[in-house]
């Protein structure tokens, strides 16, 4: 028989764990809208909680809540989003939206975190073979970590930088800021708000 050393399939599992994240797409215009807010002919719907994984533990961690919004003009004047149109929290606060580009900076997953993953080059998965009387006869090792660190280093840092770049597509294809919403328009935007909680949104006009 062979016995395989549990510090080694600890390490492993471990690795297995603490994976880079896919990006799943959000896409603004076919997700299902639970909120709502009209004012002055203008309809707001928005929805949070739209990350997965990685990015939804950033999302906790800075403080940002990505909030998929969809706006209908349905009033008598064009109006641009940010500039007649802003949002506000239900208490009346002003709600601070970020520029895309700083969203995706914060939020984004960072490739070169998992280099520690070399730090795996030199484990060796060790086995002992025992005999009929289930005693240890012989130990061997396996340098596995000369695949395992260096293949979970490059492997992550790739997926990492896959799902970044999909992200990052999605967030400057729905960036709404400055954008202008003509009379009987619908506009989906992806925004990024200062927030800790899922607060109730709602339109502005000035």
């Amino acid at each position: 028989m062979k016995f395989i050393k549990a510090s080694s399939v600890f390490v492993i599992v471990l690795c297995l764990t603490s994976c880079a994240s896919g990006y799943k797409m959000i896409q603004p215009k076919t997700i299902n809208y639970i909120s709502k807010n009209e004012v002055d002919g203008l309809t707001l719907q928005y929805r949070y909680e739209l990350l997965h994984k990685k990015y939804e533990k950033k999302e906790e961690k800075k403080g940002v809540k990505l909030v998929a919004i969809k706006i209908t003009n349905n009033s008598n004047r064009n109006v641009t989003f940010g500039k007649d149109v802003t949002l506000a929290f239900e208490n009346d606060y002003n709600v601070y939206v970020m520029d895309n580009e700083k969203v995706f900076k914060t939020l984004k997953q960072s490739p070169a975190s998992y280099l520690w993953y070399l730090l795996l080059t030199p484990l060796n998965l060790y086995t002992t073979k025992t005999n009929s009387y289930g005693l240890p006869e012989q130990t061997s090792s396996t340098p596995i970590g000369l695949v395992l660190g260096p293949g979970l280093a490059g492997g992550n840092m790739i997926a990492a930088g896959s799902a970044n770049k999909k992200f990052r597509t999605e967030l400057l294809k729905y960036n709404i800021n400055g954008t202008l919403i003509k009379k009987g328009e619908t506009k989906h935007g992806l925004i990024g708000i200062r927030s800790d909680s899922y607060d109730a949104l709602k339109l502005r006009v000035k």
